[in-house]
Formats: structure tokens, sequence, C-alpha cells
């Protein structure tokens, strides 16, 4: 028998260690023991081989279950502690992996629950509560101070705290985004992508609410991956740049907003808001519409037109309801034979006495609750339509800039080659002989429109002349004789402007205002009555006003010694100079203006290379030069 079980414990140990073979060794060593054939020592030798032999059969076991976590899943609040310990301690989030993989082992309690069908569904659940409470520890915090930071360092050029670290202290979040992706049960986190996404996302959202602040998320960009390493998408954004300005749709559908609230410069032609709560005044030019066009396309200017014109048929009947008025008609009447009764004895010129008698005489009729008579709200009126044909004119530039810019990747103008012709040579399929068509219209129509362009202010001159000089409207042919007073009320208002612009209360300051001189223009040309106001030589006479004044005050200060009076004498005449230089901007804007209605060059009252001062000065001259 102990031989027997000498013998079955060998062929056991020749094998695997089984559960089996280690029962029936023990067994057969009992039974080797109760033959008392085994020494103590040998005794002992056999029992730290079977000792070691459980060891090594069953160390995975044991090891699984020393190293089972899955209790946490019964102190899964700790969760929402622990991430936020880690956000407060960055250096920690390496290790994160640990805690995530201690949660991976939930899945044998999980395994065990019965009042869950699928154990899938479990599974779920917890992903969601564990992953819930780490956005709002983790990812959500760290998204927000990436982006806090980001825009801080942008606009570090204001007045902002102190961000002074070394005295306020920093968390080195960039640890929280050196994290490599962290496994949870079937996915993986990754830190570093979800703060890329949220900040392109944001950026991207934030460009297309406020398209004018492309450039501070641009930037915002490159800081994110230099410092932190962040590889972020551009935007992308079609036609879209900082001087895209008010879209042209907006504008086109408050034209009577924009006309009030903005100003034209003729020069320059731009379009300056005349007041703002902002600490800025928006702008509005040429490339602003050329980016408007481009975005949708050239068929919105003539949707323009067709909106201008509505709102110019609209301001005529107000602009006729004011000349037809009893008071304005009787005396643009009465001026118009004065003059005529006395044109020989004025030298020609209409005085300068009667405009400013007519400009104060106004005023008796009435002011507005904002202080405005009749006369500056006519003044007011046709700087309205001025602004609008400035608009039209700038429309029709930033048409031309945009074909300009569509079509300057075409090598010659003048030899454009037909490629649908080419095509059908090459024999090609037919989608691509039609898309060669298309592509030989766009091209043969960008060519045309930066050619040609489009006359627009001629079509509007032509659709409102026949009414303007119908029998009908006699009470509009004296409109030339209110120029001269409208001028003097348009100086006044431009004087007061440009003195508030220094003052605290700006309100009311401005620095150009030439829709006025394109409104006066374009009226004239609508009435064919340049000729008659030409033969004013309203320049002339306030020319000659201002230099008698001039001569009058030195001729006092040559006369008189007295101090006082002298520093009067200079105040005057620092006045009459500024009223001089107004009238002399007036001027040359009005000149300017008038060219745009001119079809040929017999309306020129004098010749063209002679200078304005000279044409002011001039005894023949009668209206200003271009």
């Amino acid at each position: 028998d102990i031989i027997a079980a000498f013998n079955l414990i060998g062929h056991c140990m020749n094998g695997c260690c089984s559960g089996p073979r280690k029962v029936i060794c023990k067994l057969a060593l009992e039974v080797a023991r109760q033959g008392k054939a085994l020494s103590s020592e040998d005794n002992m030798m056999f029992v730290n081989i079977f000792r070691r032999i459980e060891v090594i059969t069953e160390y995975q076991s044991k090891v699984r279950a020393a190293c089972d976590t899955s209790f946490i899943y019964w102190h899964r609040s700790i969760a929402p502690v622990y991430f936020a310990h880690v956000f407060s301690n960055p250096t920690l989030a390496p290790n994160m992996q640990y805690f995530f993989a201690c949660l991976a082992d939930c899945h044998i309690q999980i395994s065990q629950m019965k009042h869950l069908s699928a154990e899938k569904d479990k599974l779920e659940l917890l992903e969601q509560d564990i992953r819930d409470h780490f956005d709002k520890e983790i990812l959500a915090p760290l998204c927000n101070e990436i982006e806090t930071d980001l825009r801080l360092s942008t606009h570090s050029h204001l007045q902002l705290d102190d961000r002074n670290p070394l005295k306020y202290g920093k968390k080195n979040i960039s640890a929280l985004l050196a994290t490599p992706p962290i496994r949870f049960f079937d996915c993986y986190i990754d830190i570093k992508k979800h703060v890329t996404h949220y900040l392109d996302s944001t950026f991207y959202n934030l460009t297309t609410v406020a398209l004018h602040d492309w450039r501070s998320y641009a930037v915002m960009r490159n800081l994110a991956h230099q410092k932190y390493g962040l590889q972020m998408i551009e935007a992308h954004l079609p036609s879209q740049t900082i001087e895209q300005g008010i879209d042209v749709l907006e504008i086109m559908r408050n034209i009577h907003v924009f006309v009030s609230r903005y100003s034209y410069n003729l020069n320059n032609q731009l379009f300056v808001e005349q007041s703002s709560n902002n600490k800025h005044l928006n702008t509005i030019n040429i490339r602003h519409i050329a980016n408007s066009i481009r975005t949708h396309g050239t068929g919105i200017m003539n949707t323009t037109i067709n909106f201008t014109f509505q709102y110019l048929r609209k301001k005529f009947f107000v602009f006729s309801q004011f000349l037809y008025d009893d008071h304005i008609y009787s005396r643009l009447v009465k001026d118009a034979r004065f003059f005529k009764e006395q044109k020989e004895d004025l030298d020609q010129c209409y005085p300068y006495e009667r405009a400013d008698k007519f400009n104060r005489g106004i005023r008796k009729l009435g002011l507005t609750p904002e202080g405005l008579s009749f006369l500056d709200q006519f003044r007011i009126l046709i700087t309205h339509i001025g602004n609008a044909m400035g608009y039209i004119r700038m429309i029709r530039s930033g048409g031309i800039h945009a074909c300009a810019n569509a079509i300057r990747y075409v090598p010659d103008l003048d030899d454009i080659v037909n490629i649908e012709e080419l095509a059908k040579e090459e024999e090609l399929p037919p989608d691509t002989v039609k898309a060669a068509a298309n592509l030989d219209s766009v091209l043969d129509n960008l060519t045309k429109n930066f050619a040609e362009g489009t006359a627009y202010f001629k079509m509007l001159v032509d659709v409102f002349t026949k009414s303007m000089r119908d029998p009908k409207n006699q009470h509009l042919k004296n409109f030339y004789m209110i120029i001269p007073p409208l001028t003097l009320n348009f100086v006044e208002q431009m004087m007061n402007g440009k003195e508030k612009i220094n003052k605290k209360n700006k309100i009311g300051a401005t620095f150009t205002d030439d829709g006025f001189s394109m409104g006066i223009a374009y009226i004239l040309k609508l009435l064919d009555q340049y000729s008659a106001f030409d033969s004013l030589h309203w320049f002339q006479s306030v020319n000659a006003k201002f230099s008698s004044e001039e001569k009058a005050v030195k001729e006092s200060k040559r006369k008189e010694a007295d101090v006082k009076l002298d520093q009067t004498n200079t105040l005057t005449m620092k006045r009459l100079d500024q009223y001089r230089q107004e009238f002399e901007l007036l001027y040359y804007s009005l000149s300017s203006a008038r060219i745009f209605f001119r079809t040929d060059l017999e309306d020129l009252p004098i010749e063209i290379n002679k200078s304005p001062v000279e044409a002011t000065t001039s005894p023949d001259a009668g209206t200003p030069a271009s």
C-alpha cells in the first residue's frame, strides 16, 4: 500500500497541478504516513513541496481576490470628491487611471444584481453617473479656466486685475491636459481632445455672432496652441473678415434708419456713425460693401437700388410738400423777383444779408421740441436724400471692387478663351462641357460688370426727372433760391458740430456731412436748375462778404490800440476764418458732387483747370469748379 501510494504521488506530480491531483496526492501522502515509512525530515520536505505547489497554482485567484475593488460600487459617492481633489491638485492627474480601473471592477457586483434585467443597462447607468461627475468636477471647470485665461491673455492691453502668479498662485492645469486617454469600460476619456473641441465650438459660435471679433479668436487659437499644446481648427467662415461691417441686407431693409444715423464723407467715400453708446463709432466703406456683395452675390445690388428708389420716392413727397407751403413758397417767389429786378445793381451776386435774413426768419415760424426750425428739418431731409445717393455710389464702387477681386485670377481680360469649345474639341464628357459653359458664363458676367459697371445715378435721375419737371410741380421751380439760406444753415450746424467734438458732451458732434452736398447736386439735376443756381454767384457773394468783414476788422485793429478790443478783433478774425473754411469745404463738396450728375461738359460754368479759390474770386465765376 505504501509503495502504491508513492507511485500514485509520483504519477500525479508528473502531470498538471489540478485540484483533483492535489487532493489525490494529499490522500496518498496520508496513507504513506500511516505506515510510518517517512521520517520527520521527509515528511517536512513533502509538506513544503505541496505548499509551494499550492502557492503556484492558486496565486492568480488570490491576487484577484486581494485586488478586487468592486466594493467601491457601494461607495461611488466619493467620485465627485476625488475628482474635485484632483482638479485642485493637477499633479495627481496621472493617478486617475487607477481610480477608473477600480471602477471597472464594479461589473462583478453589477453582474450579481437581480432587479435589472440586462447587465449592459446596469453598466451604462454606472458609466453615465461617473461621467457626469467627471464632467462637472473636472472637464467643465477646466474648459472655463482655460477659456478665461486665453481671453485675459489676449486682452492683456486692457486694464485688468492683477494676475501675478507669484503673488496669487496659479495651478498647473497643463498636467491635466498631459494626462493620456483613460479607459473606462468600453470607451476612452481624452481630456485634451474634449477641451480642444469645447474651445473650437465656442470660438466658432461666438465668431458667427460677432463677426468683427474673428481676429481676437484667431489670436486665442494660436495662444492655445503655444501655451497648452492644443491643436485648434480654423473657423473657415466664408467671406467674413474684420471689415465685414454692417451687412448690405441690413442696411437695405433699414435704409431710413441708416441715412439718419450715419454721415457721408464724399472724398474718402465712407459713412461714419453720428453717435453711439459705445466708446467707438462704426464706419462703412467700400471694402465692407464689397465683402457683403461677395457673400450675397451681385444680385443684391439691384435689390438695393429698388429699396433706395422706394425710399427716395417717399422723401420727395415730403420735399414737395415743404416747398408747396405758402410761407416758404411766397418767400422764395419774393426773393426770386427781388434778385431778378436788382441783378444789375447787385453785380449778379445774390446778397449774403438776404440769405441770412431768410434763415433767421424761418425760425420765427416755430421750432420743434429739439429746437429745430423748418429750415433745419428741410436741410436734414436733403441730407438724407444725399446720404442715400452716397450709399448708391458706394454700392457701385463696392460691386466693382468685388468683381475685381473675383476676376483677378484671369490672366488677360481682353483675351478670354472659350473653355466650352476647348472641352468639346477634347471630346470631354457632357457634364464637363456643361461645367465649362457655366464657367464661361460666369467669366463673361464678371468681365462685363468690371468693365462697364452700372450707371445707377443716371437711372435714379431718369426715373424722377419727368415727375419733378412736370408742370404740375411749378412750386419746385424756385428751389435754387432756398440753397443760399440752406448753406448758411448747414455751415452753422457744422460749426456747432465740430466745436462739440472736443467737449465732454458730444451729442450732435460731427466732422463731416457731405450728404447735404450730394442731395443739393442731385435735386438741382432733377429740376434742371444748375444754370439758375449758377446765376446767383452765391459763393462769390459769400467770399466778398467775408473779405469785407475781414477788411473792416483789420481797419479797426489799425485805428484802435485798446488791448481788449484787440482781443475781440482777434477772435472775430478767427471766427471769420473758420466760416470761410467751412464754406470752402462746402464749395469743394458741392463741386465734386455735381460731377456725378453731369452728362457733358456744357454744364460746367467755369473752366475745369481753374482752381476753386480762383473760381470764387473771379468775377466771371458762377459755381465752384471740380
